[in-house]
């Protein structure tokens, strides 16, 4: 059996130029042809290869450089965000603070005013309730007043004679002469 070297190493084998023949020894031929192939794509290959390697790397580190801008970028939008949920957090208990201390005030306003209203109404009350004795005071007196003439009047009408009538207005008459005299 021939070694694969051999076809390599051995040039006077192969065919002359002028001579056209079929090389039907398969593990001859295959590596040469292949070595060939590779040798040619390698050396012509080898700057195109280099080229597109070359633009996918730069493509690789751009995405890369681009997407650690959007990080960081995306970042400083998160730290922002986080701030402003802490103020904004922060003015929501101060404002809740507010709030109830205001509703507290609200209340004790509202207390302070209910009980003067209170206070108003019971002087009212205590006010209308003396003018309302004061009246019915009043009115009694009235009564009795009226009452009293009217039993005066009867009295002095069934006591009253003709006699006594006379009696009385010549006293009368005697008193207002006598006051004459003074007065002259």
């Amino acid at each position: 059996m021939k070694n694969i070297t051999d076809s390599f190493v051995y040039v006077g084998h192969w065919p002359y130029a002028g001579s056209f023949e079929f090389n039907t020894d398969i593990l001859a031929t295959n590596p040469i042809n292949l070595s060939v192939v590779l040798g040619v794509l390698i050396f012509f290959g080898k700057g195109v290869l280099n080229d597109l390697l070359d633009k996918r790397k730069q493509r690789i580190l751009s995405t890369i450089r681009n997407s650690e801008e959007l990080r960081r970028g995306a970042i400083e939008q998160l730290e922002r965000a986080r701030a402003r949920l802490r103020k904004v957090e922060m003015e929501a208990d101060e404002y809740r603070l507010n709030g109830y201390s205001e509703i507290e005030r609200e209340k004790i306003n509202l207390i302070n005013a209910t009980c003067d209203s209170l206070e108003r109404l019971e002087n009212y009350k205590n006010e209308t309730l003396l003018f309302e004795q004061q009246r019915a005071v009043n009115q009694v007196r009235q009564q009795v007043f009226q009452q009293a003439l009217q039993g005066a009047l009867r009295t002095l009408n069934s006591c009253l004679n003709s006699e006594l009538h006379f009696r009385t207005i010549s006293a009368n008459i005697g008193i207002l002469g006598s006051v004459e005299e003074i007065t002259d």
